[in-house]
């Protein structure tokens, strides 16, 4: 029977079971258009007790709001199957981030396809080539290469996640907070669009928005960059 009293994010709590759902129905639609594949990729949702997150070694198009993982801000792992081995970076953009609701991070191919070029802007990897680009992403850090589950990519993330909330790992993918699913959805799909389209005109003169025109979006539609 479903507990309708406890909502403390117990993963067979009301609350819970609803953000579990939202999860799995993000984590078909996702797979579903190819912005991941296989089995990469990971989703979470905050919760009063840490965050639900994708199990380790499984399919975005193959879950269930049962089979998710249970962590806490600390990286406990506190109910659930054994979490995604990169639960520790959903971790680190909570800490950094008490807005965050929600982190995605994808293996969808055009952000990757930029985040294995040379020559990068370690500071803020694309142009801003669109309006939606600077609404949604604003400023995209680069962060250095670590094998997948790396802890020791953490405390670089969170730091860098004080100020930016979308980020790009190098030859690996991106990973974005939003303050809830559909948020950060937008995020991350608006990054693989930019992505896409940075790799097609990459060889052709550009216009990209001036820093006048990126600062109006800023002020028009407060988009904000960091937690203070």
């Amino acid at each position: 029977m479903t507990d309708t009293t406890d909502t403390t994010g117990k993963i067979g709590t009301t609350d819970a079971a609803g953000r579990a759902r939202q999860v799995v129905d993000l984590g078909s639609s996702l797979f579903g258009r190819r912005l991941t594949h296989g089995r990469t990729g990971n989703i979470s949702v905050r919760t009063d007790d840490g965050f639900l997150i994708t199990p380790t070694g499984e399919s975005l198009g193959d879950l269930s709001p049962a089979g998710l993982s249970l962590v806490s801000l600390t990286e406990d792992h506190l109910d659930g199957p054994r979490p995604s081995k990169e639960a520790f970076l959903h971790a680190a953009f909570y800490r950094a981030r008490p807005d965050a609701g929600a982190v995605v991070h994808l293996h969808s191919t055009h952000s990757v396809a930029v985040s294995c070029h040379d020559g990068l802007d370690p500071d803020d990897v694309l142009p801003p080539l669109t309006a939606y680009y600077v609404m949604r992403v604003g400023r995209l850090p680069l962060l250095p290469y670590h094998a997948p589950g790396d802890p020791a990519l953490g405390p670089i993330a969170e730091r860098a996640a004080r100020t930016a909330h979308a980020l790009l790992l190098a030859n690996h993918g991106p990973i974005v907070a939003g303050p809830d699913l559909a948020a950060a959805a937008d995020i991350v799909e608006e990054l693989e669009e930019t992505a896409r389209l940075w790799l097609l005109l990459r060889e052709r003169p550009t216009r990209p928005l001036t820093p006048a025109q990126a600062a109006d979006l800023n002020a028009r539609y407060d988009v904000r960059r960091s937690t203070s």
